[in-house]
């Protein structure tokens, strides 16, 4: 089985790898993919949000399947143009990929379907953002309507903030922002792959989205995640794909839109029970890294069932005992005005950690350096992002898992870039705890 995997992040790179180990993968390629990508496929220099150009690659390569990790390619219809070249592609076509590409929708489509959620409120003037945060009062929660790299979302006490935040939303051409009730309890990740009929769940997996230690700072894309969660409630998966999952593919497989790829539930484990927060229409990022990194069944055969229409022919899954867990290494200034172009050292010693991978998010190489950095004019890594670099940890527990990232993320070298030092602190405290008074 040969496989082109569209993309140019740590998502994408947590794919190629998993891709790799399967011993039924014989050639990956990667379009545009990025240095660390390149240890495992060929790379395209294709633009990914150009469905015709990936379409032409897909059959000038004779793959014979297709990946598509980020949302802007989907929303852009990419996986339509592989479809419609005869290539088996996973990623869902652009009309079921509204489900991200548009709150608004993906609220209707929830409300059809009698999927549990936050109240929500469009609105497409000041007027309406106004008289819906009295509505619902503090702390208030505003989204952009659109794609916004994991940043449009804004949870905050401060009314000024919010209406802030929904006025440059407004902005934009075409500008709706969603304000909704706020859902308290600890948010879950959980992956679900959907062949448009059928749906398969993957371990569910927790990010950390503000920028600092203790959740505090802006929001960001993710700085960190981990898996399995010893404090999820039993029978969580189980119900998330009785309430969200299923209805949601079926409600959109009677629109006549199947939803094929994989589902994101963002999902609040609240006072009153379970609510989506929002859908993605792709792998998360950071959560895939360490979901991969638990996975035992080869990947290659799973994505092609679900591409196919065959996931009800796929014996269940099965998910290696060990934790993982994920730290981003981001550069000077991310969220807000990243810095680029900063020389990476260190990856090597990083690599030899026993128990740590290390995937490539925002990366590049460059050959003329600065007099003195590169004397011999050899390549040089440098950061080409505000997320750099994803330092997964795989231990026994939680601990171990940490340990192991931590001591990779103290070996790497990046002249002003900063990390969160406390990915699942928490939880791996009150595991050992529990273990304590188990013992």
């Amino acid at each position: 089985m040969e496989i082109l995997v569209v993309g140019t992040g740590a998502r994408e790179h947590a794919l190629v790898r998993a891709l790799a180990l399967d011993p039924a993968v014989t050639a990956l390629h990667a379009a545009p993919g990025n240095p660390g990508i390149a240890r495992h496929a060929e790379l395209h220099p294709v633009d990914p949000l150009d469905g015709a150009a990936v379409a032409e690659l897909a059959t000038s390569l004779g793959v014979d399947l297709v990946v598509v990790g980020p949302e802007a390619p989907l929303v852009a219809g990419v996986a339509d143009a592989v479809r419609e070249a005869g290539v088996p592609v996973f990623g869902p076509s652009r009309e079921a990929a509204r489900l991200e590409g548009s709150k608004a929708f993906a609220k209707e489509v929830m409300a059809a379907a009698g999927v549990p959620t936050a109240e929500p409120r469009v609105a497409t003037t000041v007027e309406e953002v106004e008289a819906a945060l009295d509505a619902f009062g503090a702390p208030y929660v505003v989204k952009d309507d659109g794609l916004a790299a994991g940043k449009g979302v804004v949870v905050t006490d401060d009314r000024a903030a919010a209406l802030a935040h929904a006025e440059a939303c407004l902005g934009k051409d075409g500008g709706t922002v969603v304000v909704e009730e706020y859902l308290d309890g600890p948010e879950v990740s959980l992956f679900v792959l959907s062949d448009g009929t059928d749906v398969v769940p993957l371990v569910p997996a927790q990010d950390f989205k503000r920028a600092l230690d203790g959740d505090a700072g802006p929001n960001t894309g993710g700085m960190g995640a981990y898996s399995p969660l010893p404090w999820a409630p039993e029978g969580l998966v189980d119900e998330v794909l009785e309430t969200v999952a299923r209805p949601t593919v079926a409600e959109m497989a009677r629109r006549g839109t199947p939803f094929v790829g994989v589902l994101y539930c963002g999902l609040a484990l609240t006072s009153r029970g379970v609510r989506v927060v929002e859908f993605n229409a792709r792998f998360g990022d950071p959560e895939t890294q360490v979901v991969l990194a638990r996975l035992a069944t080869p990947l290659g055969g799973v994505l092609l069932a679900a591409a196919t229409g065959r996931l009800g022919e796929l014996p269940p899954l099965h998910w290696r005992a060990d934790a993982a867990v994920t730290v981003v290494v981001a550069s000077e200034g991310y969220p807000q005005a990243p810095r680029t172009g900063d020389p990476i050292t260190g990856l090597d010693g990083a690599d030899t950690v026993p128990g740590v991978h290390v995937l490539h998010a925002g990366t590049a190489v460059r050959t003329t350096g600065e007099t003195g950095e590169n004397p011999l004019n050899a390549p040089l890594l440098v950061s080409a992002g505000g997320r750099v670099l994803s330092v997964v940890g795989v231990g026994e527990t939680l601990a171990a898992a940490r340990r192991a990232a931590y001591v990779a993320v103290d070996a790497i070298n990046l002249g002003g870039s900063h990390h969160r030092t406390d990915i699942a602190l928490a939880a791996a405290e009150d595991a050992a705890a529990e273990d304590a008074a188990g013992r």
